[in-house]
């Protein structure tokens, strides 16, 4: 090895968080338009419980987040 650390990245978190924002704006625009209300309504029902159960995940693998234990 000779020591030679890589460039740092631009970190594009806040363009991603946008275009997910933009891209879940439209879908539901698009499924309000074809079915209504009531199925968007579950539809981000469905996918707060996803990303809380995704959350919960990775909270327990990581060791003293999951609020049992000290930090």
């Amino acid at each position: 090895m000779n020591g030679n650390h890589p460039e740092p990245v631009e970190d594009y978190t806040t363009a991603n968080l946008i275009l997910i924002f933009v891209n879940l704006m439209w879908i539901f625009a698009a499924v309000w338009s074809a079915w209504g209300l009531g199925p968007v309504l579950v539809l981000a029902t469905v996918l707060n419980h996803l990303i809380t159960r995704l959350d919960l995940h990775k909270r327990r693998k990581r060791p003293g987040l999951d609020g049992t234990g000290p930090i």
